[in-house]
């Protein structure tokens, strides 16, 4: 197993003690540890896929388990957030939703033989809700609530555009079901 692939394992394995420690209220240091983690496994995302292309070690196994990976994180720590009553759970549907629809569009289309990546809308909108778990999580207050606010419904905003962008750019993908 290459290194970008055992980075992508390492984000799977840190998912159940992020969780743990988010909702786990140990202490007070318990969702600095949460945020800690999370930061590490999103740095762990950009740094696999940054390998893997420098050092030419894209895989099948790392096409498959490495938006998985983003997906399980990211999903985990979203529900966790509406657990704690720091986001809307109607949110969290959509988004989460995309991710299911985007999923099972990919498999049509490996099922035909096209490999489609992530678009640009895709990357901005993955960004776009990691800082904006990071802030939830955080939980600073003050103004920080306003800032909160603007990343949770951008990144809502970003889901939907990057969900009708990407099936709107590889449609043909639907013909071939026909």
């Amino acid at each position: 197993m290459n290194t970008p692939n055992k980075l992508t394992m390492l984000r799977i394995i840190l998912i159940p003690f992020f969780v743990v420690f988010l909702l786990g209220n140990f202490s007070t240091w318990s969702k600095w540890m949460a945020l800690a983690i999370f930061v590490i496994a999103s740095l762990t995302d950009m740094l696999d896929g940054y390998l893997a292309r420098r050092d030419n070690l894209v895989t099948n196994f790392g096409k498959f388990m490495d938006p998985l990976a983003d997906k399980l994180l990211v999903c985990s720590a979203m529900i966790c957030l509406v657990d704690m009553s720091r986001i809307p759970s109607w949110i969290v549907i959509i988004i989460i939703g995309r991710e299911f629809v985007i999923s099972g569009f990919r498999l049509i289309a490996s099922d035909n033989g096209v490999v489609i990546a992530a678009n640009y809308w895709g990357k901005c909108k993955t960004v776009c809700q990691m800082f904006m778990i990071i802030i939830l999580i955080a939980n600073l207050g003050g103004g920080f609530v306003i800032v909160e606010q603007i990343l949770i419904y951008a990144s809502l905003i970003l889901t939907v555009i990057s969900l009708i962008t990407y099936l709107w750019q590889n449609r043909s993908i639907l013909s071939m079901q026909e």
